[in-house]
């Protein structure tokens, strides 16, 4: 049977993300950085693949990556949810590589004797190159996608909705030839859309007769990528529960009316016991899809069982902070509202709550009648 706890080494890694980002990323950096023109943070980007090489932790070792197994990467991913860290790591480090590790790794030679995808793959794995996949975020795994027009060997065309595309500088673009094309971010124009979560800015991605290098099918890579984007989603989406639990429970506990605490009322402790109930449930959900997706075992039933519960716990968690923080959490100094813009916007996210549990009665045979 699957052991969804954490082994040592994760609760080792986890330790050690949460120490940098208590050092590099804190609630008023960020706000600060949501109100300015350049939401990423380059200095917490560079702190993550430079120092501790969490950018490569899905790529192989002979390509120059970690190696490591999509549960590490889970657990990167909760304290990045827990810290609304906005850096590029889940478009990035997890949905473009996938989509670039689709790709077999001994044909489609670079003019220099090596796979093209290995070539980008060194990159990502270093974090020097940061791509995006030209694919809509709230797009599911599986469900049609737009491409671009391919017309005599430049591409054409415009696609929306892209995340963290203004920071990348590859963008892995499908084409109406059924191909997917590495493009340099430099040869598109990316226009800023607006964006309800600040700290992951989508955009509007032009191409006007822009080179690329076809690297082989498009719809495999996509789906995959998706998939383990949905499937990993889940554990950021656990992050920023467990945050809005952990400062809610504080806070309740220091927070006095009539003399007493606030968090001794009973009222209060239902609705706390209730949040931490889901947030155990969505624990166990999110671990199952990252174990899935490291054994290949049943992964499309647990991607679709966690992002189809996912959701709206997160967002529940985020509205329970901000209201039991009172008038403090309506403030904007407060943080809380990073966590509920986060959380809402990861509720539509590769695929809504929605569509993964009409996937997962397609997966089990169980359609509506």
């Amino acid at each position: 049977m699957t052991d969804l706890l954490y082994t040592e080494e994760e609760e080792a890694l986890r330790a050690a993300v949460r120490d940098l980002l208590g050092d590099h990323s804190d609630a008023a950096g960020v706000i600060t950085r949501t109100e300015s023109d350049a939401p990423h943070d380059l200095r917490l980007w560079k702190a993550l693949t430079d120092k501790m090489g969490l950018a490569g932790l899905l790529v192989p070792e002979e390509l120059g990556g970690q190696g490591a197994t999509h549960r590490e990467a889970a657990v990167v991913l909760e304290e990045l949810g827990r810290a609304v860290a906005p850096v590029p790591y889940l478009t990035s480090a997890v949905v473009a590589t996938e989509a670039l590790l689709a790709f077999p790794h001994s044909r489609l030679r670079s003019s220099g004797g090596t796979p093209i995808a290995d070539d980008l793959l060194g990159g990502l794995s270093e974090g020097t190159t940061v791509a995006a996949l030209a694919v809509g975020l709230h797009t599911a795994p599986g469900a049609a996608f737009p491409a671009v027009r391919l017309e005599n060997g430049a591409l054409h065309g415009e696609l929306t909705g892209v995340a963290d595309a203004a920071f990348a500088d590859l963008l892995l673009v499908p084409a109406d030839d059924g191909g997917l094309y590495a493009v340099d971010a430099a040869a598109a124009t990316v226009t800023p859309q607006v964006s309800l979560d600040l700290t992951r800015p989508l955009a509007t991605v032009a191409l006007a007769a822009a080179p690329g290098r076809r690297l082989g099918d498009a719809a495999p890579a996509v789906r995959r990528a998706l998939r383990a984007g949905a499937g990993l989603l889940a554990s950021e989406q656990l992050g920023v529960a467990e945050w809005a639990l952990t400062e809610t429970v504080g806070y309740l506990k220091e927070r006095k009316q009539f003399n007493r605490p606030v968090g001794g009322f009973q009222a209060l402790k239902h609705r706390l016991a209730q949040l931490w109930l889901e947030v155990v449930n969505l624990r166990a959900a999110a671990r199952g899809a990252a174990d899935a997706l490291t054994t290949g075992e049943d992964v499309d039933v647990a991607v679709a069982v966690a992002q189809a519960y996912a959701a709206s716990v997160a967002v529940h968690a985020a509205e329970e902070a901000v209201q039991l923080h009172g008038g403090l959490g309506m403030t904007w100094e407060h943080p809380a509202h990073l966590y509920l813009k986060r959380a809402k916007a990861d509720s539509i996210a590769y695929g809504t709550a929605g569509a993964h549990r009409d996937a997962l009665a397609e997966l089990v045979d169980l359609r509506a009648p």
